[in-house]
């Protein structure tokens, strides 16, 4: 059952994660599960989470390291108090009913320091786990604890852009790949967690509003991060707000330092009450 949902989990996980997902049937036990990878690391090489049933109606998910993750661990042990922060506050933001297990390690203050670390997350449906049950399972726990790892190894979303340059003689065509960096997607995806999808400023709701079309609200750091004086880590919960597109753009029209959102609210006075 859960097999059949392999390329469903893999478009989520990778959607959340900002990082390529590598999906595989696991029969090796009773009962037949996934493991879930990133797909630039060979299995063994870095972290695998394990998807199983669990009872009748609950799945089990245990994140656990390859036998050859030395290289990895490392580059996990050298991240950044911002980048640990926000892992963390991924793994604080999984489904409340699911029970998290790290062992040893206190649930707000863990850290990954050897290849023994293991991080288990099980979780009751109200009934049999159909697809929509696989689907629950796979964004309330797999999407914040694989994307908390992708946070702390660091990978970054970079996409490539084709586009046509000024030939050099009448007939030539030239052709240059532009590299953008993206912002970082697991932001979003906390942002949303935390405060939903509702503007901050003006109260909208696209998906309420656009229906499947509105998957568009976007993610604002209420202070720039040029503004700071010295560099801190932020905090994911207070210090970013979901914002609909006009709202963003609006709060954005004034440089460098763009309006803050109550300057929004008093420009258009009773339009948002």
């Amino acid at each position: 059952m859960i097999g059949r949902k392999k390329d469903l989990i893999r478009k989520e996980l990778e959607e959340g994660t900002g990082a390529a997902i590598a999906v595989a049937v696991d029969e090796s036990g009773l009962r037949s599960g996934l493991r879930i990878w990133f797909a630039d690391l060979e299995e063994k090489h870095g972290p695998v989470a394990e998807l199983r049933p669990h009872g009748l109606r609950g799945h089990r998910v245990e994140l656990a390291f390859g036998k050859f993750s030395g290289a990895i661990l490392t580059q996990i042990r050298q991240a950044q108090a911002e980048d640990i922060q926000l892992a963390r506050a991924l793994v604080s933001s999984i489904n409340s009913e699911a029970r998290i297990e790290i062992p040893g390690q206190d649930l707000a203050e863990w850290a990954i320091d050897n290849g023994n670390f293991r991080m288990t997350a099980t979780i009751r449906h109200e009934a049999q786990p159909d697809d929509a049950a696989v689907s629950v399972t796979c964004r309330e726990v797999i999407v914040p604890m694989m994307a908390a790892l992708a946070e702390l190894i660091g990978y970054d979303v970079i996409t490539e852009e084709a586009t046509d340059e000024t030939p050099a003689y009448e007939g030539a065509t030239l052709l240059s790949v532009v590299r953008r960096r993206e912002r970082n997607p697991r932001n979003r995806l906390l942002c949303i967690r935390i405060h939903g999808e509702k503007c901050t400023a003006c109260g909208l709701e696209p998906r309420l509003r656009y229906g499947i079309a509105g998957a568009i609200i976007e993610v604002h750091h209420l202070e720039p991060l040029a503004s700071l004086a010295t560099p801190r880590p932020y905090d994911p919960a207070n210090d970013l707000v979901p914002l609909c597109p006009n709202c963003h753009r609006a709060i954005h029209t004034r440089r460098p330092i763009p309006f803050s959102i109550d300057d929004l609210k008093a420009m258009k006075g009773d339009c948002f009450d």
